[in-house]
């Protein structure tokens, strides 16, 4: 960090109003230049309000004051901010799939230029030395649709930098990323930060602030809680914090051992992804899945719920051997799979809640004219919304409106609406604040108590060790260890899987 003193945003007694209600409430807000500063809170704290001030998008309440790099704006908009060096990331992006590494990052350069043009010259030589500067190696003819998130997320980095942003908000940015892919990232923030840039980064994963942070700003429904320091700070710490509960880190695991076998696996394998995995699942147990990321946890997933053939290797469900060809024939024998991507393969963002409540059960709830039964789909739904206490304005409303908790718990209502006899939640958490999900685990709980088997994969050693009745550890497509709860420290089993 520079030692600059003028700082690069100060923030003073900013408030926001939407329809009488407070979004904001006299907020302060200062970020060092060259600083790496976290902006945390739930949900619905204000995190995005504050963030759209900063850049334009919204006008904060008579009274705030704002100051960017020691200039006091009277009026900012989206061209003022960005003429001062502000630059947003958001989980979108909003990059061109359909165009190069290159056109991406010098698009805001290249308006009214022809592209082929433009990269004749200068353009390409600019974007090749930013890429440098951020020691990323990237092939600047590569259509951005082909390349992996991550690495999208450095091309939208790449093209904040070429507007010459002095100050970067990163928003959740790595909530969709592998282990390796979001330290690669984290690199790549260390180094702004070495070169002076400032970056707001905003995420729901509690060690990652911890670990890429000088200090943290807490946010609790639209107030100032308070300005800390990460040195020192712990995860449970803020996250009582944030949510103003203590939050007790209790290891729910029970003998299951006596119950009958609802999954068994013996001798699975597919090439290149796992080998040789064989587990059982009893009833109403919760077995943990954990490893690094590309340990096979989501390829195994997929194969067990028919997204994909294993090449070797047997499934028995409730003592039946089953084989399944799609994943509708494990929905059809009582398999029910929570993917890790919510966005894309959980939900229909534009659709409403209703309909992505009942979209995997539409046969269920058929009239007499093979029409769909409003009464019917409204009975399920208000069931399911009441039994998982999603909160939501009208079941009509698009499930894009939500928080990221309640849309998983949509996601969950879709998959238990096909009453299943084994749920696989494949990283039930991602993007969902700390306080949610201390609320869908104790679903989670609540329905392996109602005699669910379930089969809990996470990567957060914390979500399996409290939550899961025995955990099995992933490693280069093989299980290597099982631990009971009760007999393993988070220390113990986070040196095993990271050593």
């Amino acid at each position: 960090m520079t030692s600059d003193p003028i700082p690069a945003l100060r923030l003073t007694s900013v408030s926001k109003t939407f329809g009488g209600v407070k979004a904001l409430q006299a907020v302060d807000f200062e970020v060092r230049a060259g600083e790496v500063h976290c902006l945390a809170g739930e949900n619905g704290c204000g995190k995005s309000t504050l963030i759209k001030i900063v850049t334009g998008v919204y006008t904060p309440d008579p009274g705030a004051e704002i100051e960017i790099f020691g200039e006091k704006i009277a009026a900012i908009s989206p061209n003022k901010a960005r003429a001062l060096g502000i630059a947003v990331i958001w989980q979108d992006l909003a990059l061109f799939p359909h165009m190069s590494v290159a056109e991406n990052i010098a698009f805001d350069e290249m308006v009214g230029v022809i592209p082929r043009l433009a990269f004749g010259g200068r353009y390409k030589g600019r974007v090749q030395a930013m890429l440098d500067r951020l020691n990323v190696p990237l092939d600047l003819e590569t259509r951005l649709g082909d390349l992996p998130i991550a690495q999208r997320q450095i091309v939208a980095i790449a093209r904040a930098l070429m507007g010459d942003a002095r100050l970067v908000f990163m928003d959740e940015p790595t909530a969709s990323l592998t282990q390796s892919e979001t330290d690669a990232l984290l690199g790549v923030v260390r180094t702004l930060s070495e070169q002076g840039i400032a970056v707001v980064f905003v995420s729901h994963r509690l060690a990652e602030v911890i670990d890429i942070s000088e200090r943290v700003t807490v946010l609790r429904d639209g107030k100032l809680v308070g300005v800390y320091p990460t040195e020192g700070m712990t995860q449970s710490r803020l996250g009582e914090l944030m949510t103003g509960d203590k939050l007790e880190s209790v290891v729910a695991a029970q003998d299951r051992s006596g119950a009958e076998p609802v999954l068994e696996v013996e001798g699975f394998s597919r090439h290149g992804e796992f080998e040789d995995v064989s587990l059982t699942i009893r009833r109403g147990e919760v077995l943990g899945l954990t490893g690094l990321i590309g340990a096979g946890r989501t390829e195994l997933a997929h194969a067990l719920i028919g997204m994909s053939a294993p090449d070797a290797g047997k499934i028995r469900l409730e003592g039946v051997p089953v084989r399944f060809g799609s994943i509708r024939d494990a929905i059809a024998r009582g398999v029910a799979y929570v993917s890790e991507d919510r966005l894309s393969l959980g939900l229909i963002q534009p659709q409403s809640i209703a309909d992505n409540t009942v979209i995997s059960v539409l046969d269920r709830i058929l009239g007499g004219l093979g029409m769909i039964s409003p009464s019917r789909q409204s009975e399920l739904v208000r069931h399911w919304i009441s039994e998982l206490a999603v909160k939501i304005g009208t079941p009509a409303d698009a499930v894009s409106t939500l928080s990221g908790g309640n849309q998983q718990r949509v996601v969950l209502a879709k998959w238990l609406a096909t009453e299943p006899r084994l749920l696989i939640l494949d990283s039930p958490t991602v993007g969902v604040d700390v306080g949610a999900r201390a609320g869908i685990f104790r679903i989670v709980r609540q329905l392996a108590e109602e005699g669910l088997a379930i089969l809990l994969i996470s990567d957060e050693v914390t979500e399996v060790l409290f939550n899961a009745d025995r955990v099995l550890h992933m490693a280069d497509g093989r299980i290597v260890g099982e631990y009971d709860p009760h007999a393993t420290e988070v220390t113990d089993l986070e040196a095993r899987i990271y050593a």
